[in-house]
């Protein structure tokens, strides 16, 4: 069988002396690799493990059941929440409701740029959502994940370069590996036709569009809401309402 990643995560109820090494060696003894590990969140530990054998992973879940000291909440292939709870030692912030939805306030940065560049690393189309008030770090966030990923990245429309607002590319901005980055305001109330003809053909080209304040662009521009494979929400603190009515006249004036 071929290798496979695996995420162990487990909650400690009595952290004993030597408590880690004992998992170590069973692992061990299973010939089961340790990649990555971590404490995540209050009093949890999360791993990455390697195997060639899945039933060594179900042997050990079954195993680890035994263990009073600990409780096992997921021994599952990796997503990538889970990498990046291993990497920073916390899990992101999701939408109980809406699970495509995910939070991060400004002193996150780091994890929100590593969450970034590994969606840009995906190839084909996907469409990324950024909330947030102004001057919180959108824009800075998407073109700092786009370089972790090695990606170029296009303005299509943006407040960043002082009212950027494109009606077309050139042929070297059509490759579909760009970061295609587009602000909902600028796109849809500060645009005249030919930028709207050229934002219909971005969103039909198989790559990664991200687009800044989605719910005016949806609002204006009749998409459908699940047009979007995730949302992002950034805020400068957790008890931030994003809110365009917010938004002053001279801040759109500006625009």
């Amino acid at each position: 069988m071929e290798l496979k990643q695996w995420y162990m995560e487990y909650k400690i109820h009595k952290n004993r002396p030597g408590l880690l090494g004992d998992i170590a060696s069973l692992l061990g003894m299973l010939e089961v690799n340790i990649l990555t590990i971590n404490g995540v969140e209050d009093r949890t530990r999360g791993m990455l493990l390697q195997t060639d054998d899945d039933e060594k992973i179900m042997l050990l879940g079954n195993l680890l059941k035994k263990v009073d000291s600990i409780t096992v909440n997921a021994l599952r292939p990796p997503k990538l929440v889970d990498i990046l709870a291993i990497r920073h030692g916390r899990y992101i912030d999701r939408d109980s409701d809406d699970r495509k939805t995910f939070r991060f306030i400004r002193d996150e940065l780091g994890l929100l740029v590593d969450f970034l560049g590994e969606l840009f690393k995906r190839e084909g189309h996907q469409v990324i959502g950024l909330r947030g008030m102004p001057r919180v770090g959108k824009t800075e966030s998407i073109i700092a994940g786009s370089v972790c990923a090695n990606k170029r990245w296009t303005f299509v429309s943006s407040t960043m370069l002082r009212q950027t607002v494109r009606s077309q590319l050139s042929e070297e901005e059509r490759c579909a590996s760009n970061i295609f980055i587009i602000d909902g305001i600028v796109s849809t109330m500060r645009s005249n036709e030919r930028h709207a003809a050229l934002l219909e053909e971005i969103m039909a080209m198989p790559c990664t569009k991200v687009i800044e304040h989605p719910d005016i662009f949806v609002r204006e521009t009749g998409f459908d809401p699940s047009l979007f494979d995730c949302i992002i929400e950034l805020r400068n603190s957790s008890d931030e309402e994003i809110t365009y009515e917010s938004f002053s006249p001279d801040f759109l004036d500006d625009l």
